[in-house]
């Protein structure tokens, strides 16, 4: 047991197998399964949640976490941080937030109510599609800080894209102000997302 956790991969592999298992055990507890609609938005739905699980994980772990704690660093030390941490954590923060996006279209295309959403169902004035439709919104305006206002700046601040010393300080301003921003918006997001699947 030591052997398998003590590598991420074969973690992350072994779980996926407990999961396939589970999802088959439970679906022909079920009278089996059909590749229909309902089990692509299932699949949609699953990939959302895993995915926006990292995304804002991540999120509150550069918030709560690593920028709160920075100045407490020894300045020997921060580099660590800079050029390690930081950059892999980044790395999965930017794709977890596509993906988050991707999969959250695709399961409202699957279950029809994209456009009715997407329009904060104006029209048709379906309370469940206003809510999803807010937090999908939200979920936009996230993406966007993430890959084209907090990565950008983030690169000049770690110093993975090469600027003078005022301009780095600059970006790491901006992108804490933006990540601060997606964290006041996150828990509308997520009350509004729970809340178009249990209210409604």
């Amino acid at each position: 047991m030591g052997n398998l956790l003590s590598s991420l991969s074969k973690t992350i592999h072994t779980s996926l197998a407990i999961a396939i298992i589970l999802f088959l055990g439970l679906f022909y507890q079920n009278d089996g399964f059909s590749f229909d609609r309902l089990f692509w938005s299932w699949l949609a739905r699953f990939v959302h949640v895993v995915v926006g699980i990292m995304w804002i994980g991540l999120l509150w772990y550069f918030n709560f976490v690593q920028i709160p704690n920075m100045a407490k660093i020894p300045d020997e030390q921060k580099p660590a941080i800079g050029k390690v941490i930081a950059p892999a954590a980044l790395f999965y923060f930017r794709w977890a937030a596509a993906f988050t996006v991707i999969s959250g279209l695709i399961l409202a295309w699957l279950n029809g109510y994209l456009h009715d959403a997407m329009t904060l169902s104006i029209g048709s004035a379906i309370p469940k599609h206003t809510a999803i439709g807010i937090g999908m919104w939200l979920g936009l305006i996230m993406a966007f800080n993430v890959w084209f206002v907090i990565w950008p700046n983030q690169k000049r601040a770690l110093g993975i894209v090469e600027c003078d010393s005022d301009i780095k300080a600059k970006s790491a301003r901006t992108a804490m102000i933006f990540s601060r921003t997606n964290t006041l918006l996150s828990v509308p997001m997520l009350l509004t997302m729970v809340a178009a699947q249990n209210l409604y």
